[in-house]
């Protein structure tokens, strides 16, 4: 074999195993498909269960807002509460060790394992009780201040981020957080979930359109996320054929320079 010939298949190599290829970026493939458009049903996202440092917002109102005032937390000076996190965090309800939380008035109620829909009846069924009749036509209303989950690795933007709508899918949550970058690993990308029996770790491959069957397609409050780098990266030969081409080209021209220098 002589050396042009050699520097050929090495460069034809290397094209090959550095590149990314375009089914490693392409989100929600149908993979088992012969061609023919199929449906994917989601799976049901469950309600959540509260925990421990949740914090949720409860919003007493009545004909009258007097009756109900002195339930609530202080408004702001527009008298609307504040939509901002910081705001919700400060205005909300968080759930102590215990599974408690503290209210003007009502006092301690426990709400850990319930979901929202269950807290908001207790609520209303104590102030109907204890403080008003039912012809005073409360109506309570109880969400989390914001969904809030975490995500890290290959994205766009990395942290904790808080959206404000009660159900948020994986592809939800990449979307908000800058996508997932070219070296980013679609097909391995983890799941962190803290449950009241302990911690669960999933890895999901978004390439797959099936991945929307998976329990973990819907997030739940606190999930980590971790997008994990490709192979690629660490051999930092290129993402593309023309960066993978330039390298190889300044290798070459490295080692031949290096090659005359020391043949001299």
């Amino acid at each position: 074999m002589t050396k042009n010939s050699f520097y050929i298949l090495l460069l034809i190599s290397v094209l090959f195993t550095s590149c990314i290829p375009v089914k490693d970026l392409v989100y929600l493939q149908d993979k088992n498909s012969s061609g023919e458009q199929n449906t994917v049903a989601a799976v049901e996202s469950k309600p959540y269960r509260l925990q421990a440092n949740d914090v949720i917002s409860v919003d007493i109102k009545a004909i009258d807002p007097k009756l109900v005032s002195i339930f609530n937390k202080t408004e702001s000076a527009s008298g609307t509460t504040g939509k901002t996190e910081s705001a919700l965090y400060f205005d909300g309800f968080t759930i102590d060790d215990h599974g408690n939380i503290r209210m003007p008035i009502l006092g301690e109620i426990n709400v850990i394992g319930y979901t929202l829909e269950e807290v908001r009846v207790i609520i209303e069924k104590k102030l109907l009780e204890e403080y008003f009749k039912s012809e005073a036509n409360i109506f309570v209303t109880v969400k989390l201040a914001g969904f809030r989950y975490t995500i890290n690795g290959e994205i766009g933007s990395t942290g904790t981020k808080t959206l404000f709508q009660t159900h948020v899918n994986i592809m939800e949550a990449i979307a908000n957080a800058g996508d997932i970058s070219t070296v980013g690993n679609r097909k391995e990308v983890m799941i962190i979930r803290q449950t009241p029996t302990g911690v669960l770790m999933n890895n999901i491959d978004l390439t797959d359109v099936n991945v929307m069957k998976s329990p973990y397609y819907y997030l739940q409050p606190n999930d980590y996320i971790y997008v994990k780098p490709l192979k690629q990266k660490t051999w930092g030969t290129g993402q593309t054929g023309i960066q993978s081409v330039s390298t190889i080209i300044t290798l070459l021209s490295l080692a031949t320079t290096v090659y005359l220098i020391l043949k001299n």
